[in-house]
């Protein structure tokens, strides 16, 4: 962690009765990157994010956001944060035009000019009552009082819920566009893995509450790698192979109809070995995208992904 970081936790954990939803996180936003939190739903996304604002307790553990512990932000440092929850609250008597207002009255750094240029962009009318309008342009007024604010650091969860392919190419412009001065930093919470890869620098994926991923995209890209396997039966857990194989940094080994998906972290030449120990099989490397790499890490606690699939439970 650095000295620039916008937001850094140090094991950060959060129980709801005996069950810890969130566990010992440690990871951090460094200041003018877009950072994607990534993770099944109930992984401990929006509790994390909760935390951060100041509106959960952590059971143990701290946050920081802004160079404050999150249970003392100010009124001044909430100003300097931007942040949209998921379903995109507002009030359903407002017209839009007096969401500007509201916002304008509420932010001392408020960009009106940047509020109506992205409400046209959204195709959004500013005399139309939100309680007229679709749940993609609630979502456009939103972002678009939340970007207005001027804020150092955006925390966004699930921001593109709702929004027509048109609208999210819009957001995900809106928002590379904001880090372009280096100034601004955003964590982005969302289950659209192609606007993640398409805006983010860094990827934070976590799994039943802990981190199992944190670096630049580019490095997980190159550090995951996957075969297609031709086996009787999985080589990693099957009864029916007379020795189930250890594959050293396994992740994942899933049904891809009648053959099987390995993938594997940091592949060496021990990977290479127990690739060569599964018997009877035909092998071969696939390439393999970002969305397959976390896919990979999310399905860890799935059992199978096909609905076709006998087993699956």
């Amino acid at each position: 962690m650095s000295d620039t970081d916008v937001i850094r936790t140090h094991r950060l954990t959060r129980y709801f009765g005996s069950r810890p939803v969130v566990h010992d996180l440690d990871f951090a936003v460094p200041r003018g990157q877009i950072v994607g939190l990534l993770g099944l739903n109930g992984a401990g996304k929006t509790t994390t994010i909760r935390m951060l604002l100041g509106l959960l307790e952590p059971t143990r553990g701290s946050c920081e956001v802004l160079g404050t512990d999150s249970r003392e932000l100010t009124p001044s440092d909430r100003a300097r944060i931007g942040h949209t929850v998921e379903g995109h609250f507002l009030y359903p008597w407002m017209r839009v035009r007096e969401c500007e207002r509201f916002g304008r009255e509420t932010h001392p750094q408020w960009d009106g000019g940047f509020f109506e240029r992205s409400i046209r962009q959204f195709g959004i009318d500013s005399d139309a009552k939100v309680a007229w309008l679709s749940r993609g342009q609630r979502a456009g007024v939103s972002l678009a009082s939340t970007l207005a604010s001027n804020p150092v650091l955006l925390i966004l969860d699930d921001p593109a819920l709702g929004l027509d392919p048109v609208s999210r190419r819009a957001l995900n412009e809106t928002i590379l566009e904001c880090c372009e001065s280096g100034e601004r930093s955003v964590l982005l919470s969302s289950h659209l893995l192609d606007d993640v890869e398409r805006v983010a620098d860094r990827v934070a994926l976590m799994v039943d509450g802990m981190m199992v991923v944190n670096t630049t995209i580019d490095d997980f890209r190159n550090r995951i790698a996957s075969w297609v396997i031709e086996a009787p039966a999985s080589p990693t857990t099957s009864e029916s192979l007379s020795t189930p194989i250890p594959i050293p940094r396994f992740v994942n080994c899933r049904p891809v109809g009648e053959r099987w998906q390995l993938t594997v972290v940091d592949p060496g030449d021990d990977t290479q070995a127990a690739l060569a120990a599964i018997e009877n099989s035909v092998i071969e490397p696939v390439e393999v995208t970002f969305e397959d790499a976390v896919l990979a890490y999310l399905s860890r606690s799935r059992v199978y992904h096909s609905f076709y699939t006998e087993d699956a439970s």
